[in-house]
């Protein structure tokens, strides 16, 4: 059962009536919440610190291009947890990851002291004090407005604000990266897909104001580099705010037709190509687009056990082999910690189509990251389980996942995303414009 809700949720929800928080809430900020909203103090067991900051500055080994080193390699592990003790820990386990354990005896966390290393720029904290007195719902709550730059419901008084503050969280002003993601079926076989990857963002960027966003989130584009069978292939997508007013626009660069045509949707259980049907459009970066199919409740929080610090499988020269095995990730590699999360329940409503009856994700008070999400179909069975493994990028600074994984709990398959050990490092200073994210250059960018 759902510990009960924090002191700061029981006062969100007595205004859930308004969309905006009083200025005596707001100043909470920075105070006894940290700047993005979450509880600034440990835990009364001191099993979770208080967060002084977060990793803000990048350690002293640390040069510009290198894949991220570990701030926290020299941590002890505290314990494991695998189906022989799963009973001592279930009630910090999200339900797809317990499942997980129980089928796969070979699968096991190894959990860590926590590490609150979670940060932004100063100017994401101010620009998120200025959207908790502005921000609103529009649209029955399928769109945003009087927010730019920051978090923009950082007190969320319902389920819908909590999920966009996953969705408007800092990420950088622009990504420019090689990433690979591979299906790996249940008898541990795969195919490696070598992604050339561009993200500009418009929403977060410094100087933003929110008149000037107009509808825009982001920017995207990526480009197939291997297998060469596919190379060439390539997607470049316009984000919008609204999802209702103005679909998302996307438009794709057939190889093989040597044309580039305009995708009708690309959004909710749209499948992603190359994902061996695990995968649904809204299922990137654990969840993105409208949040209108869906019902959306705030839960309250849990200390639960997710992922964190996921150093260990960002390290250069890791072979792909040695972290995509059979049924899981390589738990070597993984590293979880004890944290604080927003638990928010997503259910279907009556008349949408969705593989996914219900969602259940996990939030991190820190980041606003996504850290899991129990994936359930539409009869109420567990069927799935995400999972986002962060780490903080220290020389934005910004905290963001470096791998992605989305179990098939029936069929012990799973996709995973964003394997880099082996390319060159994500670029947040690459020059980038709206204009490298239109059809023109998609075509271009095939050619």
């Amino acid at each position: 059962m759902l510990r009960s809700v924090s002191l700061f949720l029981l006062t969100a929800l007595a205004f859930q009536a308004q969309a905006k928080v009083d200025a005596s809430q707001a100043a909470r900020l920075g105070q006894d919440l940290t700047p993005l909203g979450g509880e600034r103090a440990g835990n009364a067991s001191g099993t979770i610190p208080a967060w002084t900051g977060g990793q803000a500055t990048p350690p002293a080994n640390y040069q510009p291009g290198m894949h991220h080193p570990d701030p926290f390699a020299d941590d002890k592990l505290l314990y494991r947890v695998d189906s022989q003790n799963l009973a001592q820990y279930e009630q910090q386990l999200p339900v797809g990851l317990k499942t997980l354990l129980q089928q796969n005896p070979s699968f096991y966390l190894r959990v860590f002291p926590t590490r609150r290393s979670a940060a932004a720029p100063q100017r994401i904290y101010d620009a998120t004090r200025f959207n908790a007195l502005n921000a609103e719902l529009i649209s029955g709550g399928n769109g945003v407005q009087g927010a730019a730059s920051g978090v923009p419901f950082p007190l969320p008084a319902n389920g819908q604000e909590a999920i966009w503050n996953h969705v408007m969280r800092y990420r950088g002003d622009q990504i420019s990266m090689v990433t690979n993601q591979a299906a790996v079926l249940s008898n541990g076989s795969y195919n490696l897909l070598k992604l050339e990857r561009d993200i500009y963002f418009v929403y977060g960027r410094d100087g933003v104001a929110p008149q000037d966003l107009d509808n825009t989130l982001f920017h995207y584009k990526y480009k197939v580099v291997a297998p060469a069978k596919l190379a060439g292939s390539a997607l470049v997508v316009q984000e919008t705010l609204d999802q209702v007013l103005a679909i998302r626009k996307a438009w794709r660069f057939n190889r093989g037709e040597r044309r580039v045509r305009r995708l009708p949707m690309l959004a909710y259980d749209t499948l992603q190509p190359d994902t061996n049907g695990m995968a649904t459009a809204d299922q990137v970066d654990s969840y993105n687009g409208a949040p209108d199919r869906y019902e959306w409740q705030l839960l309250g929080k849990r200390e639960m056990l997710v992922p964190y610090n996921s150093y260990a499988v960002h390290q250069r020269g890791i072979p792909y082999a040695d972290i995509l095995q059979a049924k899981h990730i390589n738990p070597e590699l993984l590293r979880y910690e004890l944290h604080r999360v927003w638990v928010v329940e997503a259910d279907l409503r009556t008349g949408f189509s969705h593989p996914y009856g219900k969602r259940r994700f996990y939030l991190d008070e820190d980041s606003w990251q996504v850290l899991a999400v129990d994936l359930y179909d539409r009869s109420g069975n567990l069927i799935g389980l995400q999972e986002a493994h962060p780490i903080s990028y220290y020389d934005v600074p910004m905290f963001g996942s470096t791998l992605e994984t989305i179990y098939d709990l029936k069929g012990g398959r799973y996709f995973a995303d964003g394997l880099d050990n082996n390319e060159k490092m994500y670029d947040f200073n690459a020059r980038l414009s709206p204009r490298d994210f239109t059809p023109q250059a998609l075509r271009r960018e095939g050619n």
